[in-house]
């Protein structure tokens, strides 16, 4: 692994970041402090600590940044509800996002699980 840009993890993330910046561009205007502002920068937290944590070059420090970005993770699936349930998202722009964290969410942990059990 030469960096976290290797990741898939990461580029998932990174591609999770790029279709909600798209998708919330429709949302109300007055919401673009409100749930807008929350989930995007919940959204950029996940691939900006995977970067930080493998930046920092230990495996402990790593670890915590990933439950970081799992933290993340779990916050943008509440705000993702949150947002179907009050008609900002179609079903097919929640299922899509949905689906792309909820993948990222079950790479975050099993990351965890290998460094955490088998630290390299």
């Amino acid at each position: 692994m030469r960096n976290h840009k290797d990741l898939i993890v990461w580029q998932k993330s990174m591609k999770l970041v790029k279709e909600l910046y798209q998708i919330s561009r429709s949302f109300p205007k007055e919401e673009m402090y409100g749930i807008t502002s929350q989930m995007r920068r919940a959204a950029v937290s996940i691939p900006s600590n995977i970067a930080e944590g493998y930046g920092r070059g230990h495996d402990k420090e790593l670890i915590q940044f990933l439950y970081v970005a799992l933290g993340s993770a779990s916050e943008l699936e509440t705000q993702l509800v949150i947002c179907k349930e009050i008609n900002y998202l179609t079903p097919e722009e929640f299922d899509m996002l949905n689906n792309l964290n909820t993948e990222v969410i079950r790479m975050l942990s099993s990351l965890i699980n290998k460094r955490y059990y088998h630290p390299c």
